[in-house]
């Protein structure tokens, strides 16, 4: 026989006829309907209490990660080191260059901070600067606007 979409059969002992519980004695599931004698599980509506219990396992599974979480974005600093390597003489620091040059990641905001040397001269626009960072700038006659 060939093998098509009518002719496919599952293996013999795949498939299991349904049980039909609470249709009589004649069924095999009458009486007790499979619940046994007695008890909260025999009885209708008596398993909801059993799920607390459960719910205990499940509590104490979950990891401790409590507290909060600020939504909020905070600046990440820049060193000035960084600057030193990444930029030219005379050349622009904003939020758009650093982004372009791979300093920060997009939509992120950012303050320099003064890690490092400075020296060349850097026109910084837009940026948060540190009072140490500010220093250095302007003593490599750098300005900040």
């Amino acid at each position: 026989m060939s093998l098509a979409l009518h002719t496919l059969k599952s293996n013999p002992g795949a498939t299991h006829r349904r049980k039909r519980i609470g249709r009589g004695n004649a069924s095999g599931h009458g009486t007790y309907a499979t619940r046994g004698q007695k008890g909260q599980r025999s009885r209708s509506g008596g398993r909801n209490k059993l799920k607390l219990k459960g719910l205990r396992r499940m509590v104490l599974s979950v990891p401790k990660t409590r507290g909060f979480k600020s939504l909020r974005t905070h600046a990440i600093a820049v060193r000035l080191a960084v600057i030193d390597e990444k930029f030219d003489n005379g050349e622009i620091v904003d939020i758009a260059t650093l982004v372009r040059k791979g300093v920060i990641g997009k939509g992120e905001t950012a303050k320099i901070v003064a890690d490092g040397t400075l020296s060349k001269k850097i026109i910084v626009r837009g940026v948060p600067v540190s009072a140490s960072a500010r220093a250095k700038i302007i003593a490599a006659s750098g300005t900040i606007e």
